[in-house]
């Protein structure tokens, strides 16, 4: 399609969404949760968060672990950042002021260690609000986070400035019938056939960094006049999405910046973990049959219009790809499958010696340390993940997850990261890239392809 064609069509699409809310605005049928942990206004304010408080906790007995999880799956007074695992891994918790008391109580009757990280949570979220750009003068996108709708301005005018070697891709559409936007990057150096790689980003709302890194991503590949970032480039055709979840990435900007999940309503709760949603070992561990949980595995498998859209489009290239790149955050993790057992892929050595040189090679420019392993065993149980129905459903035999920076939830400057820390764990990440891919081309897997 021409690049004004897909431009009108994005623009009409975002025209009937405002226009249908508007209507339902009218007549009355706009539905919203007031959640119970926060103040939440029917006139658009956004969910504050004041003199909420982030506690590190960890489990010392297996009784301690099953209050943890029970709490999580029962109080909607507490936000989970980490999701609870094992003995002694220590998990942060986000506790409103109402249920203070009571949340230490059982602490303390429960053997459950833990740290005070911070008093006010609003205090971080207004300095992550403070960090998204506004305006049209970007002159450079990496220094604040954007909005989804810079970003997908920025998408369109790609194949406007590279024409030929950008395509404008669609993935689906969201519950809000949004456009889920992204970019193939192929470029024609004379290779009749090219190996596919395909990233995905954001399928977390609040995890702002992937986005970001994934547009940064494609922005190197267009423009880096590094000799082997250049080789990734040209030799590889990029399927690239950086909003998996764009409706709830809107959302923690205008509403709630906490927010993870979708927007589909399930009774009188909002959202299923799109990474949980998956048609692979879907709601078997690491998930919640509870609609208001955080990792609310869905009605059915493929219940949330997103997951359902892009595994669609995927399932359609996966003779094309190769190698396959979720980004997440946080914690500093690569991760392979699986996510719903501690079994192992039968090409586990392959995964374990493409994981060595890339964590290597992530460490190298900023000497940042990323740790992990099989999803299972490195992070927690979590069956339905995109990464698994790609190596298992499609089967993509190199799977990967990144958790990007920060190492740990909580840092005191904001939910996820401050933005002056884009840069680097962008960079970082490409460098990973870097050696992931010519790992993954020196152990064959793409050995079909005309130009190896």
């Amino acid at each position: 399609m021409p690049d004004i064609e897909l431009k009108q069509k994005y623009l009409r699409v975002r025209y009937r969404a405002v226009r249908s809310s508007m209507m339902s605005l009218k007549t009355g049928l706009f539905l919203i949760l007031c959640l119970t942990t926060a103040v939440l206004l029917c006139n658009g304010e956004r969910v504050r968060y004041d003199n909420y408080r982030v506690y590190k906790v960890k489990a010392t007995t297996l009784n301690g672990l099953k209050i943890l999880r029970k709490m999580e799956e029962t109080n909607n007074s507490l936000h989970y950042l980490d999701e609870v695992h094992k003995i002694e891994k220590p998990i942060n918790i986000v506790v409103a002021p109402h249920k203070l008391t009571d949340f230490l109580s059982a602490l303390n009757e429960n053997e459950i260690t833990y740290e005070l990280l911070e008093e006010n949570v609003q205090k971080a979220i207004d300095k992550d609000y403070e960090q998204v750009a506004t305006g049209r003068a970007i002159l450079n996108r990496w220094r604040k986070y954007q909005t989804l709708d810079s970003n997908y301005n920025w998408l369109v005018g790609l194949a406007r400035s590279y024409p030929g070697v950008v395509t404008v891709i669609e993935g689906g559409k969201s519950y809000e019938k949004r456009s889920i936007l992204g970019v193939k990057i192929s470029y024609n150096n004379g290779s009749k056939q090219k190996p596919g790689i395909f990233l995905e980003a954001g399928i977390h709302a609040r995890e702002w960094i992937a986005p970001a890194t994934a547009t940064y991503v494609i922005n190197e590949l267009l423009t880096s006049s590094d000799e082997e970032v250049k080789e990734i480039a040209q030799n590889y055709d990029w399927y690239v999405f950086p909003h998996a979840n764009p409706d709830g990435y809107v959302y923690t900007h205008t509403t709630d910046r906490m927010w993870r999940k979708t927007r589909q309503p399930h009774g009188t709760c909002y959202g299923a973990d799109p990474n949980r949603n998956w048609n692979v070992f879907w709601n078997t561990v690491g998930t919640s049959s509870e609609p208001c949980s955080n990792i609310y595995a869905g009605s059915a498998a493929n219940s949330e219009i997103e997951v359902k859209s892009l595994s669609n489009y995927i399932t359609a290239l996966k003779d094309n790809i190769q190698l396959y790149i979720s980004l997440h955050s946080f914690s500093q993790y690569l991760l392979y499958p699986y996510g719903h057992t501690n079994q192992l892929p039968d090409n586990v050595k392959d995964f374990e010696q493409v994981y060595n040189v890339t964590v290597k090679a992530l460490n190298k420019r900023y000497e940042t340390v990323y740790t992990g392993g099989n999803i299972y065993d490195a992070i927690y149980p979590a069956a339905g993940s995109s990464v698994d129905f790609a190596y298992t459903k499609l089967g993509i035999r190199m799977a990967f997850c990144f958790e990007l920076r920060p190492n740990g939830s909580f840092n005191g400057n904001g939910m996820e990261l401050p933005a002056d820390q884009i840069q680097p764990t962008a960079a970082e990440l490409l460098d990973g890239l870097v050696a992931m891919v010519g790992e993954v081309k020196s152990l064959g897997y793409f050995k079909n392809y005309f130009y190896l």
